[in-house]
């Protein structure tokens, strides 16, 4: 890489500078989160109920005794050989978050179309533990954004990320609910498109690095990424600038 390379008195005075920027981001980060938490809620006056390895469970038993669920809209549909690789990518960062989570009084599930049978030969193939259920016969796909018929997507009548177009039938996403002490369930908020990068801890990682995410000429931008068991081998270490002297 071709970089300006300066004293260590210069990069201070650089790197100072940019922290202040970052303090910028992190207070406005803060204020949109209060923004969010202050959002109105919807009473969710329709029962879903979902398939789990458990049994046939409604949306409020997936809350685990807790008053809030966050929902991976996981985009594994009917008849896929396999999950989104996209999808899978958020979900290799789930199960060490569980424990976490529940200290804070937050309960976690995927929900995904396809037939239990095939979701539960995929979590077993990727080796995930996390709560996964499937929505496979019900609405809730559709009501929440993230499934859609040919018919709505040849009619441009398909309305993903509130008021954008999907590019298919099956599009990803992350919304919370909040279920009060006498079971009314409340949903509180859903991310679409580049919002559910919120799972994505890998890429804050990759942000700090001089490559970044490297993703500038692919024809697009989670074009790299593998089913964690579809990974080549790892990138090969970079040649030492003396290899081979004796």
């Amino acid at each position: 890489m071709n970089h300006p390379v300066v004293s260590r008195q210069q990069w201070l005075a650089e790197r100072t500078k940019l922290m202040a920027r970052e303090k910028e981001l992190t207070r406005l980060s803060d204020q949109i989160a209060r923004e969010r938490r202050a959002l109105p809620w919807v009473r969710l006056d329709k029962t879903y109920s979902f398939d789990t390895p458990a049994g046939r469970r409604t949306l409020g038993e997936l809350f685990d005794g807790r008053h809030q669920l966050l929902v991976q809209h996981f985009m594994l549909a009917p008849g896929w050989e396999q999950g989104c690789k996209s999808c899978s990518y958020m979900a290799d960062h789930t199960d060490a978050t569980l424990v976490h989570l529940a200290q804070r009084g937050v309960a976690f599930v995927a929900v995904s179309r396809a037939p239990l049978a095939e979701i539960e030969r995929f979590r077993q193939r990727m080796g995930w533990t996390f709560p996964w259920v499937s929505s496979h016969g019900t609405d809730f796909n559709t009501d929440f954004h993230v499934s859609f018929t040919a018919d709505e997507l040849a009619s441009g009548k398909a309305d993903y990320n509130f008021g954008g177009t999907p590019p298919g039938g099956e599009m990803p996403g992350v919304s919370a609910f909040w279920k009060d002490d006498s079971g009314a369930i409340f949903h509180t908020y859903s991310t679409y498109g580049r919002g559910v990068e919120v799972m994505m801890h890998t890429y804050r990682l990759l942000d700090l690095t001089p490559k970044g995410r490297d993703e500038d000429g692919l024809s697009f931008t989670m074009e790299w990424v593998r089913h964690h068991d579809r990974y080549e081998s790892p990138a090969p270490a970079a040649k030492p600038a003396n290899a081979g002297a004796c």
